[in-house]
């Protein structure tokens, strides 16, 4: 798998992947979360390529306290290949040249094996409460 930043082009199959992987929920709109990340930059998108198909992404930011990662995804077929922590590391490096401290992810409570995953990558869970309000409803 080769690891490059995400491209417009991508969005199709991006959208598809997550889909696969059960990443998109109703209340947030997939395409409009790719279009408000490529607006404020998208050095920290970063797609895994096996024979011209996307088979993984990564969305990172970092808000200059906290990196943040989300929509992390492998496709099905091609998991436990180590594309998930290939795309954490390179997302680290890249985090880590322009001076991240920290990098933050969210997983739902229910999501065991996930937070096992992280875990073995050296995440902790943090002794803090996740709390969203929504500004701008997606549907």
């Amino acid at each position: 798998m080769d690891i490059r930043s995400f491209e417009l082009a991508d969005t199709d199959q991006v959208i598809t992947l997550w889909q696969a992987c059960d990443l998109v929920r109703p209340w947030n709109d997939p395409a409009l979360d790719i279009q408000r990340k490529v607006a404020v930059g998208d050095n920290l998108f970063l797609v895994g390529v096996s024979q011209a198909d996307i088979v993984a992404s990564v969305m990172g930011g970092y808000d200059g306290h906290r990196g943040w990662m989300n929509y992390l995804a492998v496709s099905p077929d091609q998991q436990r290949k180590g594309y998930a922590t290939d795309l954490i590391k390179h997302l680290e490096s890249k985090l880590l040249s322009i001076g991240c401290p920290k990098i933050n992810l969210q997983i739902r409570t229910d999501n065991i094996a996930v937070q096992e995953f992280y875990k073995k990558l050296g995440f902790v869970i943090d002794d803090a409460v996740s709390m969203g309000k929504r500004l701008i409803p997606d549907n």
